[in-house]
């Protein structure tokens, strides 16, 4: 008599109530896609104390004093305890794509002892990688204002994030389909992730010009203006808004979107020596005083602004339609608001607290990510994978989106905009992939002395070529606009909407041809 069949991992499945079974699968697929939108929302909410938090790292800076040579007179450097280029990879492009990693890692971790690595994490990252390098360019072109253009200003920097960001996927190819075909290996694993580490050595030499390991190139000069002055900086203690989170200028188009892309030209005064000791020590004073007296009261506001509906620039809007909007959306993101208002101020240890909080809080979101998208591919049929280079994709993606259009729109060059995009790519794969197979390789290696297998190779390496073959045309496009307008960014409005379209297009190619193939069409 012939057994019966293994029960299928999604018979009797529910997200949270036994209940959801007895629901039609079409309820159940619509039920489950808002609740997975609302966990999108719940990352924009988290992504504004995040970004705060994160420039409060990024702006600290500490004295030096060194003696200058002819006057013999002290002369007091604020120079920044963060490298310009380091920052951009080891803050802004790991944090804006911390919502991939802590999915593709909470994915590896449900599924160790298997020796079947799951898709859903590495699927995420790639189709992370092309919203990234398509949507999320197409957007920034368009933010300059009309007419207006803003080029990279450090040629070199961003050449050499460019050329690991396209090594990284052709070496996922290669360990994929070349050297151990559809197996990772754990010293393949191990070589992943050690070249993080190779790109952050790299770009910190090309950013100092090295001999030998950097590319000759001049680094443009750039205004004066390139950080707003401390005057002139907001407030933040009831901001909502990411946008608020900057500092802003006297001209409102310069704004320094973490307060640490400057060069020593421009962080460095001089001070009078009967000055430096009295002036420093009683602005120490006084911050701290401030500091200690301050935070509690600043975390209890959190609490407060998660209730409150409407804000006084609210209320003076002459647009009911508009003020009622406004209070929906307040309405809908109360209780993310009132959850991430756990978060201690970013005021303390220099935002290192509330830098890692958020990090924490994105993780728990992403485990209700990978959750809910277990469910919508049970009732839907639909290949987790293809759910993961699309929806999941562009979800998680939301950081990025985010950090690269407010520097493509205030900032004065491109440079962060679009380094924010190539890091990130970068970092998608030598950490976003690495670390969760390396998780499972060595726990294979140790428990069943196997290597790991890689569910649905052949359609993650077919993402891999229709990515990289695409990617060209989105770089022609940027390398002919420095040469044809002077900028990748910004220009005539009619060509910045031409490559913004173009740019989306390839986009849609790469999805459409990922999906058919994991459909199996193609």
């Amino acid at each position: 008599m012939a057994s019966a069949d293994p029960p299928s991992a999604c018979e009797g499945a529910y997200l949270l109530f036994h209940v959801e079974t007895l629901l039609p699968d079409g309820v159940r697929a619509s039920l489950y896609t808002v609740a997975l939108a609302y966990c999108f929302i719940g990352l924009s909410a988290i992504t504004s104390r995040f970004f705060k938090s994160m420039e409060q790292i990024m702006k600290h800076s500490r004295e030096v004093v060194s003696i200058n040579p002819d006057t013999n007179s002290p002369v007091v450097k604020q120079e920044k305890v963060w490298n310009y280029a380091i920052a951009d990879i080891a803050l802004l492009a790991f944090g804006t794509s911390f919502p991939q990693i802590s999915l593709a890692t909470i994915d590896a971790i449900r599924n160790m002892g298997q020796l079947t690595a799951g898709g859903l994490g590495p699927g995420t990252l790639v189709g992370s990688a092309a919203f990234d390098m398509f949507p999320i360019h197409a957007v920034c072109v368009v933010m300059p204002k009309a007419g207006s253009t803003k080029k990279i200003s450090d040629l070199g920097v961003w050449l050499v994030e460019l050329l690991w960001s396209l090594w990284a996927y052709i070496w996922l190819y290669i360990i994929l389909e070349v050297w151990t075909p559809n197996v990772i290996t754990l010293w393949e694993a191990l070589l992943t992730v050690l070249q993080y580490g190779l790109l952050l050595l790299h770009t910190y030499a090309q950013d100092k010009r090295w001999p030998y390991v950097s590319i000759p190139s001049v680094r443009s000069d750039r205004p004066e203006d390139w950080v707003p002055k401390e005057d002139a900086s907001v407030e933040y203690d009831n901001c909502d808004e990411i946008s608020e989170m900057l500092p802003v200028s006297s001209d409102k188009d310069i704004v320094d979107i973490f307060s640490m892309h400057s060069y020593h030209n421009s962080e460095y005064r001089k001070v009078p020596e009967k000055d430096t000791k009295a002036s420093s020590t009683i602005n120490d004073v006084v911050k701290n005083m401030r500091a200690d007296t301050s935070w509690l009261s600043i975390w209890w506001q959190q609490f407060v602004d998660a209730f409150m509906l409407e804000n006084p620039e609210s209320r003076k809007m002459d647009s009911i339609c508009l003020r009622f909007t406004r209070i929906f959306w307040n309405l809908l993101i109360a209780p993310w608001k009132l959850l991430f208002a756990f978060v201690p101020p970013y005021h303390i240890a220099h935002g290192w607290i509330a830098f890692i909080s958020s990090l924490i809080s994105i993780s728990g979101i992403a485990y209700g990510v990978t959750k809910i998208t277990d469910q919508i591919s049970c009732v839907t049929g639909v290949s987790p994978y293809v759910i993961a280079f699309t929806a999941l994709a562009a979800g998680t993606s939301w950081p990025d989106l985010v950090a690269s259009k407010i520097a493509a729109e205030r900032q004065v060059t491109a440079d962060s905009a679009i380094a924010n995009i190539t890091c990130s790519n970068s970092v998608n794969i030598y950490v976003g992939i690495g670390v969760p197979w390396l998780i499972d390789t060595v726990y294979n290696f140790f428990v069943y002395q196997e290597p790991l297998y890689i569910d649905n190779a052949s359609g993650l390496s077919f993402s891999l070529l229709v990515f990289f073959a695409t990617s060209f045309g989105c770089i022609i496009v940027l390398v002919l606009r420095r040469i044809i307008i002077g900028a990748e960014l910004g220009g005539p409005r009619l060509w910045a909407w031409i490559t913004s379209v173009y740019l989306v297009i390839l986009w849609v190619v790469f999805v459409v041809f990922s999906s058919l193939r994991v459909s199996g069409i193609i």
